[in-house]
């Protein structure tokens, strides 16, 4: 088999380029992926963030609203800062 060229995924800047039909069909899935590397991708974790952006506090909320923001899936904690931070900006914080 003729070894082909492959049209790489990012640009320069490091941006993603639009993928076609033909990127989704050479794509594997997990358990094609070697197993040593399917080892160290299910073991990495996320590093400590180099200057911290937020900060870690404790805050009593009612126990419906929470729910609701629990209940919106992964990423709900980032949601609540966003509503606090429409709430400042609606009441010129």
């Amino acid at each position: 088999m003729a070894n082909q060229k492959r049209k790489a995924l990012t640009d320069k800047s490091g941006e993603v380029r639009e993928l076609k039909k033909e990127d989704f069909a050479k794509a594997k899935t997990f358990a094609d992926l070697p197993e040593g590397l399917r080892k160290t991708l299910s073991t990495r974790k996320r590093g400590p963030q180099k200057a911290p952006t937020k900060e870690l506090i404790s805050i009593r909320l009612s126990s419906d609203v929470l729910e609701r923001f629990r209940d919106s899936g992964r990423g709900w904690q980032g949601r609540v800062n966003v509503a606090l931070r429409e709430w400042l900006a609606a009441h010129g914080g």
